[in-house]
């Protein structure tokens, strides 16, 4: 994605269009969309090429981006999933890899970061513990993997909001639920991860449909919104696509309980099981 971004820093300081730099690589505008959102590996060839149609000729500033070429196709740990991942949520992944914030909203269930495994698995098999097999364990392994991202040096910032309903839906039933609210308790308690439950009578206004917001560290990437379907995701990173999920962030903020009262919403639901 870094390097994306700066190779389309690059193009549009030589006033060079999208088509016009996929023409030089024997490529299309779609093509080069890809490239610079960083969706699609690098090739050297191409990339050298790219460097000279932008007048970027001097030896050093060229092995660096040549450099970030190949680091970049490097495969990420989730690659080992590919035959588990559709196309469109492999993006995801590595987007969320490299996000310093990730602010999600949830209407059904705790997101996928702060679940605990076995809330995790009754999602994976439906609710239908004979649909178990070694694709879902593998879709639970993976999960759990990401999860290291919030145990790592300098995790990134979470920030959940919730509906109420995801604290009182007994997934898996009221044992199964229970370790899934002390978790999220739990989750709570660190620094790098904000909840936020938003109430009954306030539930719609914001938005209507789970959504996420990665914003990364590097100033010359745009904020990602990735909103999932049933068959797909869409990724939008316009400004224009991406300003009312702003707002809506911004709303949800004052909507919900702050984190505090949350902490005690999570706790009274905890209570009752």
């Amino acid at each position: 994605m870094v390097l994306g971004a700066q190779l389309r820093r690059l193009r549009e300081a030589a006033g060079i269009t999208r088509a016009q730099a996929g023409y030089a690589i024997r490529g299309s505008e779609s093509k080069m969309s890809r490239l610079e959102l960083g969706r699609v590996g690098f090739k050297k060839r191409d990339v050298a090429d790219l460097l000279t149609l932008y007048g970027v000729h001097d030896e050093k500033d060229r092995e660096q981006l040549l450099a970030m070429a190949a680091e970049a196709n490097k495969p990420g740990w989730w690659h080992r999933y590919n035959d588990l991942l559709p196309s469109w949520f492999t993006d995801y992944v590595g987007l969320e890899e490299s996000a310093s914030r990730i602010q999600t909203l949830e209407m059904q269930f705790v997101p996928g970061l702060l679940q605990t495994e076995e809330y995790a698995r009754v999602i994976a098999c439906h609710g239908r513990k004979e649909w178990i097999n070694e694709e879902v364990e593998r879709r639970i392994a993976l999960r759990m993997q990401r999860q290291r991202i919030l145990s790592r040096p300098n995790p990134p910032k979470v920030w959940a909001f919730l509906d109420e309903s995801v604290l009182h839906r007994p997934i898996g039933g009221p044992k199964v639920l229970k370790k899934q609210l002390e978790v999220l308790l739990e989750w709570t308690s660190q620094p790098h991860v904000t909840v936020q439950i938003l109430p009954y009578e306030r539930s719609g206004h914001a938005a209507e449909c789970a959504f996420t917001m990665l914003r990364f560290a590097e100033a010359e990437l745009p904020d990602v919104v990735y909103i999932e379907h049933l068959t797909g995701a869409l990724y939008l990173d316009k400004p224009e696509e991406r300003e009312p999920y702003s707002r809506a962030i911004d709303r949800l903020a004052v909507d919900c309980e702050t984190p505090a009262a949350s902490r005690a919403m999570i706790e009274k639901a905890l209570a009752a099981l």
